[in-house]
């Protein structure tokens, strides 16, 4: 089996943050968000990392990150672009928006020949995350489903003070199997509920859990998941043309319960003693700042990541 490979979404321009936050510096020494993903995922086996960018930000993205891929670790590009679409169909007119996350993993289709790690470029998942995701793709198993995992964390420790989060809220059995993925895109803190989302852009809202589990698309797949979401890509396509065609979105978590559904897999929830931080909004980067710089200042990472 091949080792496995590190995929990083990073097409999104972070429309509600402004500007591309991929590059934004939070580390105490310039570090930003990735610096810590490729440090972590280099530590914890991953040698290859596959970046999936718009062609449009491919200067700025490799001007900046290309320098800093950690030595030892070969970087690949691949282009997530609106018109990727499969034979007959076409573009929408006035389509801006990329297709998605699960459209993105299936950019880089020609490049995934191993089983793969998938993050968001601008999310901080911790070193544990990258240990037990890496451990779990490299495990060798015998299986006649489709073994896919994810890395789970509790909806109170994503969400932000200053607006709403998308998050996919997951459903699990006993045996921390995965039974389903519903993606909430408008969650927001709630004093007496900790949590509340909206399906109708907050005519009315419907409360969550504030420790219910959540994907941060830290997900682990077989190359069968790259063929397989884009097999499904245009009944997704079938859907949205007709009732979304400027803003539907194919997402992992639809396409990961359609395939739970179907019975073609089965997917692991791993837990990280990790916390996650983002930084959706501008007014929350004060937070990771801190946060990281207190990583760096009790050694759980060296006093500089910078080269």
């Amino acid at each position: 089996m091949k080792k496995p490979m590190l995929v990083v979404m990073a097409a999104g321009m972070g429309s509600r943050y402004g500007g591309l936050k991929q590059i934004d510096p939070v580390g105490p020494n310039g570090e930003i968000i990735i610096d810590y993903s490729l440090h972590d995922a280099k530590k914890a086996g991953f040698e290859t990392v596959v970046f999936i960018i718009k062609k449009e930000i491919e200067k700025d993205f490799k001007d900046s990150i290309g320098s800093r891929i950690p030595q030892g670790m070969t970087a690949l590009y691949a282009f997530q672009n609106t018109d990727d679409l499969p034979e007959g169909y076409s573009l929408p007119e006035g389509r801006i928006k990329p297709w998605g996350t699960a459209h993105a993993v299936c950019a880089a289709r020609e490049l995934i020949d191993a089983p793969f790690a998938v993050i968001n470029a601008d999310d901080y998942y911790g070193p544990d995350a990258f240990r037990v995701i890496f451990e779990y793709l490299a495990e060798e198993k015998q299986t006649d489903k489709y073994d896919f995992t994810m890395v789970a964390y509790e909806l109170e420790n994503t969400l932000t003070e200053n607006g709403y989060v998308s998050r996919g809220v997951c459903t699990t059995d006993a045996n921390d199997m995965l039974t389903d993925v519903t993606e909430h895109t408008h969650i927001e803190k709630d004093d007496m509920y900790g949590a509340k989302f909206t399906e109708d852009d907050g005519a009315t809202w419907q409360p969550l859990a504030p420790d219910s589990l959540v994907s941060m698309n830290l997900w682990g797949f077989t190359p069968d998941f790259v063929k397989e979401a884009w097999e499904g890509f245009p009944a997704f396509l079938d859907n949205a043309l007709k009732t979304n065609p400027l803003k539907g979105e194919y997402y992992l978590p639809s396409v990961v319960t359609n395939l739970i559904n179907s019975d073609k897999a089965t997917v692991k929830v791993l837990h990280s003693g990790d916390r996650w931080y983002g930084v959706t909004y501008k007014e929350d980067k004060p937070k990771v700042v801190a946060a990281l710089k207190r990583l760096h200042d009790i050694g759980v990472y060296p006093s500089s990541l910078v080269k």
